[in-house]
């Protein structure tokens, strides 16, 4: 699965790890934001890394937990999804606004594979400083450089270069207007 092969979700194994995660899951979207001590046990737990000063608002949803590294000092708004069947990486200073969508899941094109029940997975690389905004969603196997912007809304299909901004469906680079002035 983490290395990108097909696998199927519903072996006995994978269904015990997401439900450990959906409980881990229930316990920290049951905190309020003064839950301090209570939030970062949970994370810690829950998820493969969480940096020094990093903020998560709750509800936050993810399938296993274990394969998200999140770095120092990110901030994460409500109601974010991390299907991270894949490893989700992101890096210090990364603000990620409400309902966000980070997604490493995926499923085959051919109709056959499809048909017996096969999923894959690609992991996501989120750089330093980045900030995406409420709604986006980044599809499996993109890149994000460091201080780049994604758009409210976006849909990330590809990779986004450092320091780009990109706007939305499918999302595309951000060209500045020229000045009047």
């Amino acid at each position: 699965m983490v290395a990108g092969d097909l696998y199927l979700p519903g072996d006995p194994e994978l269904v015990s790890e997401r439900a450990g995660s959906q409980a881990l899951q229930q316990r920290y979207n049951a905190t309020t934001v003064s839950d301090t001590a209570a939030r970062s046990d949970i994370l810690s737990a829950w998820f493969g890394q969480v940096g020094a000063g990093s903020s998560l608002r709750a509800p936050i949803y993810a399938d296993y937990g274990y394969n998200i590294f999140l770095g120092a000092n990110c901030f994460c708004n409500y109601g974010c999804v991390l299907l991270d069947v894949c490893p989700i990486r992101i890096g210090d200073m990364t603000q990620i606004g409400p309902y966000v969508q980070i997604l490493t899941a995926d499923h085959p094109r051919d109709a056959k594979t499809r048909d017996a029940g096969l999923e894959f997975g690609q992991p996501i690389e989120i750089g330093r400083n980045v900030w995406i905004g409420g709604g986006a969603i980044l599809l499996p196997g993109v890149t994000v450089g460091d201080d780049a912007v994604i758009g409210a809304g976006a849909v990330v299909t590809k990779p986004v270069a450092a320091g780009m901004t990109v706007v939305g469906n499918p999302a595309r680079p951000l060209v500045p207007r020229a000045s009047s002035h």
